[in-house]
């Protein structure tokens, strides 16, 4: 066994340079130098225990050498092979769409009870603020008798196909650092984005598409950036890949003026065989992921055009999403992540921006603003889930929905406004969850008669993050990289955390 093997990437890199070093890798070919630093490598990106039947019990699961992307057995016998997130940017005012309060609609527009604010922070309220009763009528639906808003015209014909969660919590109130605890585990940049873990542990069927693909709608990026799905200090082969549904689905991706396909590979053989002398010399991973992602760019070229061109989609099932060819929609996106899903594409993550109902003006109440932003995805959604059920694709596919926090039970008046809105607010969200391994039809967790605190059954982040890797048969604390001196994980070093049984059929 080589002593070296568990150091730390700098320190090998530094062995690398020794003249022990230097005259063992001369005395080799170069396919066994380049074999011995990718095992050597192997050791320092542990993904996770074996599974049972994994020829080598007892030691870490790794990435492939030769394909990091490759498709790799789970812990245990998963009940999701995908993922499709669902991600509302700015958070959902839950008291409106999923947590009906009655008391809280009763005492409208009275003085907030001084016991809610003692010791609280606000993004943006000042002084003593009003309660806020929802404007918004509620109603029971399906065998489950979930109560959910009005506002949901078309996502109420398959609530009992989803578990609601109306006591999720975060420790975060600005939306960066929220976003960036929901998808990397940490409140501030560097960590490794939830979809870039689940790739990293466990591959990606489809090795002509990327394994981790994000598509944004709302006319921006999410307030946490492209840090929501970097891969942090994991190798960045595992980074997620933005496609776009207007122009060129991934920019750069294509031929450049003058070279066929027959010159494109030419080149990228030439480039390999660079990449390859630079990776047996310094054995640096980062240049097993430049060659890995020159072969996926090629193979792209064809598999992404086909994927993203929802022109091949029947009119009905177009109708059905509302989706429209060539637009920039969330609509087209749902449909998209449904082919994905079909095409063995590991995890998608669809973004959303418009969801932040401060009610500074109509353009972000929840009077006018928030039923639009209802009509926007409430149908998409409904299709989705509808659509995955009929094509038995439910039952292996995970969806979520939901935003980064919740809001408060007051109205926020910024500078006296009178439009109606509410405030960032940690303490209380709702989300739902549908597919993969999911108890369908049932509602857990529950906050307070004026929907400020979780009452009973809270859920946490990290808490969620593992019930996600549990479904796709991940144990998340065994998922694990070593980084500045600790064995990384999404739910966090410390890995305070517990797998939601509650939620699994």
């Amino acid at each position: 066994m080589d002593p070296h093997r568990d150091l730390p990437l700098t320190l090998q890199q530094a062995r690398a340079q020794t003249r022990r070093e230097f005259l063992k890798r001369s005395q080799a070919g170069l396919g066994a130098i380049a074999l011995a630093a990718l095992l050597d490598r192997d050791g320092l990106t542990r993904a996770a225990e074996p599974s049972a039947g994994s020829p080598t019990p007892g030691r870490p699961r790794r990435p492939s050498a030769d394909n990091p992307m490759a498709p790799r057995p789970p812990h245990f016998a998963p009940k999701a092979r995908s993922v499709i997130y669902l991600h509302m940017s700015g958070g959902p005012p839950q008291q409106d769409l999923f947590d009906y309060k009655p008391e809280l609609v009763k005492h409208h527009m009275q003085p907030c009870p001084d016991s809610l604010l003692k010791g609280e922070k606000f993004a943006f309220i000042k002084g003593h603020p009003k309660l806020l009763g929802t404007p918004h009528r509620f109603h029971k639906y399906g065998q489950s008798g979930a109560e959910i808003s009005e506002l949901w015209a078309h996502f109420r014909t398959v609530v009992d196909d989803v578990a609601i969660v109306r006591s999720m919590w975060t420790d975060q109130f600005n939306h960066a650092p929220a976003e960036l605890f929901l998808y990397t585990g940490s409140p501030r940049n560097g960590g490794a984005a939830m979809g870039s873990w689940i790739t990293y542990g466990l591959g990606t069927e489809n090795q002509d598409l990327p394994g981790f693909v994000v598509l944004i709608s709302g006319g921006t990026d999410p307030t946490g950036g492209k840090a929501l799905w970097s891969t942090g200090y994991l190798p960045s082969v595992y980074q997620g890949v933005q496609c776009r549904t207007v122009g060129d689905p991934i920019l750069y991706v294509g031929d450049p003026k003058g070279m066929d396909r027959a010159d494109r590979r030419r080149t990228l053989d030439a480039l390999r065989r660079l990449n390859e002398y630079e990776l047996a010399e310094f054995g640096d991973p980062e240049t097993l992921t430049r060659i890995s992602q020159y072969e996926l760019a090629f193979r792209m070229q064809m598999a992404v055009p086909d994927a993203m061109d929802i022109r091949q989609e029947p009119e009905a099932i177009r109708e059905e999403y509302g989706a429209n060819p060539g637009a920039s929609s969330f609509a087209n996106n749902c449909l998209l992540a449904r082919r994905l899903v079909e095409r063995g594409v590991r995890y998608i993550q669809l973004f959303d921006w418009g969801w932040d109902c401060h009610g500074t003006a109509p353009d972000n109440d929840i009077v006018k603003h928030l039923p639009d932003k209802c009509r926007e995805v409430d149908r998409p959604i409904t299709a989705l889930v509808a659509d995955l059920q009929r094509r038995g694709l439910l039952d292996e596919t995970l969806v979520i929905w939901g935003g980064e926090f919740g809001r408060t039970s007051m109205n926020e008046a910024r500078g006296g406004s009178t439009f109606l809105g509410r405030d960032h607010h940690p303490h209380c969200f709702s989300i739902w969850l549908a597919g993969g391994g999911i108890k369908p039809g049932i509602t857990i967790g529950a906050t307070d008669e004026l929907g400020y605190r979780v009452a009973e059954n809270p859920v946490s982040i990290h808490d969620l993050q593992a019930t996600i890797l549990h479904l796709l048969g991940l144990d998340a604390w065994k998922l694990t990289y070593a980084y500045q001196g600790l064995h990384q994980k999404l739910i966090g070093p410390e890995g305070a955390a517990k797998v939601r049984k509650d939620l699994l059929a």
